[in-house]
């Protein structure tokens, strides 16, 4: 065994894991701290699954928060320290033969030292002792663990009675162990990167954060999902808070002039301020989205969110285009209830396209004008959401121009950093001078802007 890396005890550790976890974003105060040094404390640190729990419990705020909390608690509070040495390289056809055994019995303790043995074996990288470190990626590159789901499968078949089981579910259960043995590999690996770098940089650079704060443009399949099942909560919050909105804004502003007249009968003191009472009004919302390439998964995400917004307005219009421009409201209201199904729908039902699949703004304003004037009107917002990536074609100002002078208000919402503004093929800043454009490049940054422009 190497020596492990000088201990900074549990209160060291316990303050390193809180600010690892402030720094993927979740807010934690002195008294969530404070609680999970309690907690600490009182369960000790014998039972390490029992300290997760409830560390967890005194710290997290929302479900979706937990899987970044497992990794980085893995790192501050790993089941082992140090790593093996002078043992012979794995072998291993061996190794796939007991990984593929364990997998079939779904046991996770032998998973486990499997994945201490593969990343023995096959995950170290670099010759000199500054360098040296481990690779969860190249471990299971040449382990290739997916390729067992067949041999896996027939082993399971063979030991138990799955008759009550279909291909399909039995294929998913072996996907699930199989993804268990990555993660453990994943958990081995930064765990002893981490005793060579230190926990901090591995927690903070090494582990994934959560799903609200990835970019859109870079977001997997995977991410994309769990951004879509946050949805309805975050539309039950940004709801909370636009009634908030509307019921400060129904007390109306000061009427100075009676106010002032009003002050009289109190020697020019205006104790009692006169409000003009707003007349309560239900605004209209149209969302024209570009729905090609990377951007896709951005206009699905916010669609999806407007939609389960759909009772704070009086109406909901909703347009895709690519260099075409159709409406889908009714697709997406039916849409709803599979969102993961809900771009291969658009691209199905809608008219999105011409002669080329490349995205041209201009064209799509000017259609949009053409085809749809009536949805734009004295008491419409109108979000733009896209990259104003022209491919180099006429951006057609005037045709924004024309959607912003018959709407309440235009904003365009954009998925690309503000530094690539103007970059390449990027009209944003020809657009962003004709209409107000924002850089909402993950779902935390949008719900903030969501919640700050959508009208009342």
């Amino acid at each position: 065994m190497s020596a492990p890396a000088p201990s900074t005890g549990v209160a060291g550790r316990l303050t390193g894991l809180v600010g690892a976890l402030r720094s993927h974003g979740m807010r934690i105060g002195t008294g969530e701290t404070v609680d999970a040094a309690q907690a600490a404390e009182l369960l000790g640190l014998a039972d390490r699954e029992l300290l997760r729990e409830g560390l967890a419990a005194a710290l997290l705020h929302s479900e979706g928060q937990r899987r970044v909390f497992d990794a980085v608690f893995d790192v501050y509070f790993p089941a082992r320290v140090g790593v093996r040495t002078g043992d012979a390289p794995a072998d291993r056809e061996e190794l796939r033969g007991r990984l593929a055994d364990a997998l079939a019995a779904d046991d996770r303790a032998a998973m486990a030292r499997l994945a201490v043995e593969a990343v023995d074996g096959f995950g170290g990288y670099g010759s000199s002792p500054g360098s040296d470190g481990w690779s969860s990626y190249q471990t299971l590159d040449r382990l290739r663990p997916q390729t067992l789901m067949a041999r896996v499968r027939d082993s399971i078949r063979a030991q138990q009675d799955v008759a009550g089981f279909t291909d399909r579910l039995l294929e998913d259960e072996v996907r699930r162990r199989i993804e268990a043995f990555r993660q453990q590999v994943a958990v081995e690996a930064r765990r002893r990167v981490a005793e060579r770098r230190g926990p901090d940089e591995i927690a903070r650079r090494a582990v994934a954060t959560t799903a609200d704060r990835v970019d859109f443009l870079f977001a997997g399949r995977d991410q994309l999902a769990e951004l879509r099942r946050v949805v309805q909560p975050l539309a039950r919050k940004l709801a909370t808070r636009l009634a908030a909105r509307r019921r400060r804004a129904a007390r109306g502003t000061i009427d100075l002039r009676r106010t002032l007249r009003g002050s009289l009968s109190t020697g020019g003191v205006p104790i009692r301020p006169v409000l003009r009472r707003r007349r309560p009004v239900r605004p209209e919302l149209v969302l024209l989205c570009d729905v090609s390439g990377s951007v896709s998964g951005f206009s699905d995400f916010t669609m999806l969110l407007v939609q389960a917004l759909h009772d704070q307005f009086s109406k909901v219009r909703v347009f895709a285009f690519v260099n075409q421009v159709d409406e889908v409201t009714r697709i997406l209201a039916h849409g709803a209830a599979d969102p993961g199904a809900l771009s291969a729908r658009i691209r199905s039902e809608a008219t999105l396209t011409g002669w080329h699949d490349s995205s041209d703004y201009g064209t799509t304003f000017g259609e949009f004008t053409e085809r749809y004037s009536d949805a734009v009107g004295s008491r419409t917002t109108v979000l733009v959401l896209g990259d104003a990536r022209t491919n180099m074609g006429d951006p057609n100002l005037p045709a924004v121009r024309n959607i912003g002078g018959r709407a309440r208000r235009v904003y365009w919402l954009n998925p690309e950093p503000r530094s690539l503004w103007g970059t390449g093929d990027s009209a944003a800043p020809d657009y962003a001078g004709v209409v107000e454009m924002y850089e909402c490049r993950n779902a935390r940054q949008l719900s903030a802007i969501i919640s700050r422009l959508l009208p009342i």
